[in-house]
């Protein structure tokens, strides 16, 4: 497979990275009610996420409600906000660099300039994967936290949403460093030699004299 059969496959895995990441971010369901020890009420399940929290019913009605204030969220929930949403922008920016430089179209002729412009585009989708994987970490770990210590009351353990980014995350670095790896590497130096070699004028066949 050369290097345009590899870029098709990166760029797919942006994609769905992306679309991962969005589903991440719009599901509220970054946390949910844990049923386990003395808490064994399951007539309604509690879920939160970045933009709401839900309760959902026994009977499968579910009830959501827009957080009031920003201020409502823990401090890792308030991270991700923007750190998703950037990391949204982001993939949409380098995929778009990514389809510009890639070797599978003809918008840029210029090898050399192929070459960077893959480059950048692997490196800002990088930077777009570790911005999903630290909120969904972070969330992880605050909610693992809790999960074990006997002051917390209500116990949340890890919800769908956390999973999704995960997986959206490693996607996008993986896509990104295939991209980074596989990219023309034609310089100008060799167009220069080239250009000399075939402007210099001949020199004059050497003699041995007596």
């Amino acid at each position: 497979m050369g290097y345009a059969g590899v870029q098709i496959v990166a760029v797919a895995l942006t994609v769905i990275g992306l679309v991962g990441s969005i589903v991440c971010c719009a599901l509220p369901k970054w946390r949910e009610s844990s049923f386990t020890g003395s808490n064994i009420v399951t007539a309604q399940v509690q879920q939160e996420g970045l933009w709401m929290s839900c309760v959902v019913q026994s009977t499968g009605q579910m009830q959501c409600k827009r957080y009031d204030s920003m201020l409502q969220l823990d401090t890792d929930l308030q991270a991700a906000r923007a750190m998703v949403v950037i990391s949204c922008m982001l993939s949409v920016l380098g995929m778009l660099v990514a389809f510009a430089g890639s070797d599978f179209t003809t918008c840029v002729q210029n090898e050399s300039a192929k070459g960077k412009i893959i480059l950048t585009a692997g490196i800002v989708i990088i930077v777009s994967g570790l911005l999903m994987l630290i909120p969904v970490s972070w969330s992880a770990n605050t909610a693992i936290r809790a999960f074990y210590n006997p002051l917390v009351p209500q116990k949340m353990e890890l919800g769908a949403s956390i999973f999704i980014g995960w997986g959206a995350a490693l996607l996008l670095i993986v896509g990104g460093g295939l991209l980074c790896c596989f990219r023309s590497k034609g310089g100008d130096g060799n167009y220069a030699a080239q250009y000399y070699s075939k402007n210099q004028p001949a020199s004059a066949p050497s003699k041995n004299y007596v």
